[in-house]
């Protein structure tokens, strides 16, 4: 680039500038002003260039005050750096309040759960497409026995006999519901369940007036009257499968047309069990003793085969009326079963022998069942119903 200076030559030899810039620089370095004129014009330079950027800025900021709350962010509050991150040992000492910078605006949850008021009463639950006992128990922060307890004159002793659109009642706190008969006395009902008649006396949701009860062998309680048992707990009756052993399988008489009779002898088992399908995970309900479930819900499709799970006798094998539906029980010898339950297709007969990972039926749906799958029991005449999960291999 050529400087608008006059060069040394040039002043020796007389020749002008031949460039309009070069000739008015020249004039400014003949008056003496031109350092003074180049200061003059940086700065206006500058004034200009800051003017630009504080206009681009300015539109910047305008578009976005028209964005969500969330999406504002105060230009001091950007500019100024971030913390650095606290150990996390730090992270369990209570945080300082800090007051938020003038112009930020506070998130709205709009998921705020209100605390709990400490509620008395029954509600009545409308059971919704996929619930169980068991998500039902948590929604409402119960156990799922109380869920069962608290329904018994609807759901019987069985779990799986819920079904969309059913009413349930669901209890204040842990315990179960019991519908008041003449002639009952507070003690008898209490012993019953465990508790001290106090306790139902003086729940609050129960509305009862001890001065006005008179005596508890025979309290002025109106039949029909549902009162919280808080605390309490209820018996399950073993009416679907009572221990069936190859010496007295006529034991299951009243369980349902599969029942056999007569006695059997045969093969023994190993004590080793296996998975009886090829599935090995959840599609329902898990061991739950509480909740009156003692075996599992393995999962499995309609026509899917269902082999012993070890050597053993056939003592049921047929339709079970208290919603098994059809269901098998071998007994292999000392004192252990297995039962396996809502199958499609039985494929064995009673007394007929059968050994370990032999096809006995397949899964299907039947009884009292949500889905296709295998209900499997393990039971030990020592150890009672026990759970498969610590013996299945």
């Amino acid at each position: 680039m050529e400087s608008p200076v006059p060069t040394p030559e040039d002043e020796q030899t007389g020749a002008a500038p031949d460039r309009p810039l070069q000739r008015l620089w020249a004039r400014l370095v003949s008056f003496g002003i031109a350092d003074r004129v180049l200061r003059v014009a940086s700065a206006l330079f500058t004034a200009v260039l800051l003017a630009g950027v504080l206009l681009v800025l300015s539109r910047f900021y305008a578009s976005v005050s028209g964005s969500t709350p969330e999406e504002q962010i105060p230009v001091q509050a950007a500019l100024t750096p971030t913390a650095p991150a606290a150990p996390a040992l730090a992270m369990q000492k209570e945080a300082p309040v800090v007051e938020e910078p003038a112009g930020i605006v506070p998130r709205v949850s709009l998921h705020t759960i209100l605390p709990s008021r400490g509620r008395t009463e029954l509600l009545t639950y409308v059971i919704q497409a996929g619930d169980t006992l068991f998500s039902i128990a948590e929604r409402f922060g119960l156990k799922p026995e109380t869920i069962l307890w608290g329904n018994r004159y609807t759901l019987g002793e069985d779990p799986h006999m819920i079904f969309p659109g059913q009413e349930l009642l669901i209890l204040p706190v842990d315990g179960t519901l019991h519908r008041w008969s003449a002639g009952e006395g507070l003690n008898g009902v209490a012993g019953f369940y465990g508790v001290t008649p106090e306790s139902i006396v003086n729940y609050p949701g129960n509305h009862l007036n001890a001065a006005e009860l008179g005596d508890f062998a025979l309290p002025n309680i109106a039949p029909g009257t549902l009162l919280i048992i808080p605390g309490g707990k209820g018996e399950f009756p073993d009416w679907r499968t009572p221990r069936i052993t190859r010496e007295n399988p006529a034991a299951a008489i009243n369980v349902g047309p599969g029942a056999c009779s007569g006695s059997y002898d045969g093969v023994m088992g190993t004590l080793n069990f296996v998975w009886p399908v090829s599935d090995r995970y959840l599609s329902g309900y898990d061991y739950n003793p509480e909740a009156n479930h003692y075996g599992i819900d393995i999962h499995g499709e309609i026509g899917d085969p269902v082999s012993a799970a070890d050597n053993g006798v056939v003592v049921y094998a047929g339709w079970n009326d208290w919603g098994y539906g059809e269901m098998i029980v071998i007994d292999h010898g000392q004192g252990w079963q297995t039962l396996y339950a809502h199958l499609s297709t039985v494929d064995v007969r009673c007394g007929q022998e059968v050994y370990q990972g032999d096809i006995i039926g397949t899964v299907g749906s039947t009884g009292n069942s949500s889905g296709p799958h295998l209900h499997f029991e393990l039971r030990s005449d020592d150890y009672g119903r026990v759970n498969p999960w610590d013996f299945l291999r």
